[in-house]
């Protein structure tokens, strides 16, 4: 089979690819299984993270124990994150031949999805942060932070911050802002242009750095993660692409991708890849991107199955939450409550772990359903006032979707989940 033509049937949007004769489109499916696992898998994973960072210190260098060191790299799961997000959020338009539905309202969908319950995470934590323990080495949150973060410009301007994950939420707005923009370079050239286009600017301002690594602040980290967020919106063409192309295998291909910067990480250690994520970040996104795309396809089978179980299925579903307010709970536990149980080190890991993690998860179901499920299950607030009068009245709540009768369109899964 010509090289070209592979290439082209993984990158060209399914209406675009001349089918061989026998071959069949692939049936077209709202749903992706294992795609929610995956994020509740990746969140899980930051708080193991956090539990990690706060109860050893010294990061990168660490006092823990030498086979704890797996959870010291809550980076890597950020970015995970952002592949799949970027990987989400391009099924629709590659299953339309890669068209948002409009600008204004992609963005609309956006703000309402994410806002409302990081307003409430934000509330949340700067009463923690304010009265229960501080979340930033610059001090208790001030005016500025509640500007800064209540408008999502953390990334572009400093402030003592009411919550050390709120970084990556800048992140993810801003590359929604563009993402319009990369759909239409996609759509106009292919995913070969779009990711040499993005990732290409990032390399060579990293090269062209003191030392060839640049040195990463608090702020200003979209420019450099933008490629990691390409990097899954390419992987989504596999979704649309032809069996054949959705039958290989994937998972071994990310496997093979990922095996050179593991080996890299283990051999130069984890304070000298703390020090590299600038390119650690950008080397490991496409065997990310491959694994979610294996994923998506249904394979491997026995992973799909792990990720679509009930409870890791239920876990993503809350994964935005958990994500949002898990560390304010985690640092009270070890700040405010362990030192008066436990001593230092390893005794306050595992009381964190007994104590912060479960706690963190009953939290984070709970702040779900007040704050994040309402926003999933409506699309605006007529919807969703017509559905709290309906829960009040026990009248019918009538056409929830905020849709004229007659137009009640399904909403795609990728469009209603946080990605």
């Amino acid at each position: 089979m010509d090289s070209s033509r592979s290439v082209s049937s993984i990158l060209e949007p399914a209406v675009a690819v001349r089918r061989e004769e026998g071959e069949s489109r692939p049936p077209v499916r709202r749903q992706v299984s294992g795609l929610d696992g995956l994020r509740g898998l990746a969140a899980l994973y930051v708080v193991l993270f956090h539990c990690w960072l706060y109860t050893f210190p010294g990061y990168p260098s660490s006092s823990a124990p030498w086979w704890l060191d797996g959870l010291m790299f809550g980076r890597l799961a950020v970015v995970f994150f952002l592949v799949l997000s970027g990987f989400s959020l391009a099924i629709s338009p590659a299953r339309h031949g890669w068209r948002s539905g409009g600008v204004g309202e992609f963005l609309r969908r956006r703000a309402w999805r994410i806002l409302p319950p990081y307003w409430a995470a934000l509330a949340m934590s700067l009463v923690v942060s304010l009265f229960v323990v501080p979340a930033s080495h610059f001090g208790p949150p001030t005016g500025s932070s509640v500007l800064v973060y209540g408008l999502v410009l953390q990334d572009v301007f400093t402030a003592p911050t009411p919550n050390g994950a709120f970084w990556s939420i800048a992140v993810e707005a801003e590359l929604y802002v563009v993402f319009p923009l990369l759909l239409l370079v996609r759509r106009r050239l292919n995913a070969v242009a779009l990711a040499v286009g993005v990732t290409l600017p990032v390399v060579v301002g990293g090269l062209l750095a003191a030392g060839s690594n640049p040195v990463e602040g608090d702020n200003w980290l979209t420019p450099h993660l933008a490629p990691v967020f390409v990097a899954g919106m390419v992987g989504a063409g596999v979704v649309v692409a032809s069996d054949r192309i959705r039958r290989l295998p994937w998972a071994w291909f990310a496997l093979l991708t990922a095996l050179p910067v593991l080996a890299l990480i283990a051999l130069r250690g984890g304070v000298w890849t703390v020090h590299h994520y600038f390119w650690i970040d950008l080397a490991i996104a496409p065997a990310m991107a491959m694994l979610i795309a294996a994923v998506a396809t249904g394979r491997p089978a026995l992973l799909v199955r792990l990720l679509t179980t009930r409870p890791v299925r239920s876990l993503g579903d809350f994964s935005y939450s958990l994500y949002l307010i898990h560390l304010p709970i985690v640092m009270t536990v070890i700040r405010r409550v362990a030192p008066h149980f436990v001593s230092p080190g390893l005794p306050t890991f595992g009381f964190t772990l007994t104590v912060a993690l479960p706690v963190s998860i009953l939290t984070a179901w709970t702040f779900s359903r007040l704050f994040e499920l309402p926003f999933k299950r409506n699309r605006s607030w007529k919807s969703l006032m017509a559905r709290g009068r309906s829960r009040l009245t026990g009248a019918p709540a009538g056409d929830l979707t905020g849709t004229p009768a007659g137009d009640r369109r399904p909403l795609h899964e990728e469009q209603i989940r946080h990605v």
